[in-house]
């Protein structure tokens, strides 16, 4: 009897772990089954939300479920970070960001999370190339020009960075270095009153991604002289390159969507398709429109690009000594 009852015991521990794992298996399947939140850690308006919130459209649009935007600016993108990190690894918070968020841990001791062991890598969005705007004012048709003017007046040109660590600094920091510049580093709070400045003359210039100059640039209230892209834009032939000037100077800023630690593989690949789908709408040629080059790529793929970026900022970061105020 004793025998008995502890195999029926034992198949009722058996049964209910089976139901656990198939109801798992179901969430999973049907997910999302309610609205996702997406946490862009940068007030609205700014490059990395404007692409977060067309992605979420799209995502909500195919889902049938909401993902609702949350912006959660502050302590350098740290803020809206370190709240996905701490929740759930059920796929329904969620954080957009730029990759100014692999390069913080970079230049900070004070980052609250380790970005490779604290999220998941779900998918890469776009990356677009950083503009090389300079004022009116500056006398400079080209990057030749440019140089020369720097060189011809070291220190005393004044180039504003949106925020420490931003794909626009170290963009600024490799041009110095590269063109052997002495350029005054100016930090902003956020792009847009770089920009006031920028046009109003009390700075000479900004590197900051396509998408957040292309307002000022097509007004002509800033001068564009080149991209930072390896190839010069489809949707302006007439810009040139940095390498062009200067051989090997490439960078880019990029977009990424990531999870907590340990997000299922089911959802991580769920959301993958869901961004691959999404830059199969028209929403990819308003992305190529803006700058962006866009490809499709799975979740390994995207962590993957994420460890050798951070390899490269690393050495950036390294050679320009940048580190937090």
């Amino acid at each position: 009897m004793a025998g008995r009852a502890g195999t029926q015991v034992i198949a009722r521990l058996f049964s209910a772990v089976l139901g656990v794992i198939v109801a798992i298996g179901v969430a999973h399947a049907q997910y999302p089954a309610r609205p996702v939140k997406v946490v862009i850690p940068f007030p609205p308006g700014g490059p990395t939300d404007v692409v977060g919130r067309l992605l979420a459209q799209k995502m909500a649009d195919s889902t049938g479920q909401g993902f609702v935007v949350e912006n959660r600016a502050g302590g350098n993108a740290t803020i809206g970070a370190n709240e996905v990190a701490r929740s759930a690894a059920d796929g329904y918070t969620l954080l957009f960001n730029a990759n100014i968020f692999t390069i913080t841990p970079l230049i900070s001791k004070s980052v609250p999370y380790d970005v490779q062991k604290d999220f998941t890598a779900v998918a890469l969005v776009a990356k677009g190339p950083i503009a090389l705007a300079v004022s009116p004012s500056v006398p400079a048709k080209n990057v030749s020009d440019l140089i020369a003017h720097a060189k011809a007046n070291p220190g005393k040109l004044a180039f504003a960075i949106g925020s420490n660590g931003s794909a626009g600094h170290l963009a600024t920091e490799m041009l110095k270095r590269a063109a052997g510049i002495d350029l005054l580093v100016v930090p902003y709070k956020g792009s847009t009153p770089a920009y006031q400045d920028l046009i109003g003359g009390q700075i000479q210039g900004f590197m900051d991604p396509v998408l957040g100059a292309l307002p000022h640039w097509k007004s002509a209230r800033v001068k564009v002289l080149a991209v930072t892209s390896a190839r010069r834009l489809p949707s302006a032939p007439d810009t040139p390159t940095v390498s062009e000037t200067l051989p090997g100077y490439e960078i880019y800023a990029w977009y990424g969507l990531w999870g907590p630690a340990n997000l299922p593989k089911e959802v991580t690949q769920k959301l993958n398709a869901e961004v691959n789908k999404a830059l199969g709408t028209d929403l990819r040629q308003r992305l190529l429109d803006q700058g962006y080059e866009l490809s499709a790529a799975s979740a390994e793929d995207f962590a993957k690009f994420q460890r050798e970026d951070i390899a490269r900022s690393a050495k950036i970061v390294a050679d320009a000594a940048i580190k937090t105020e």
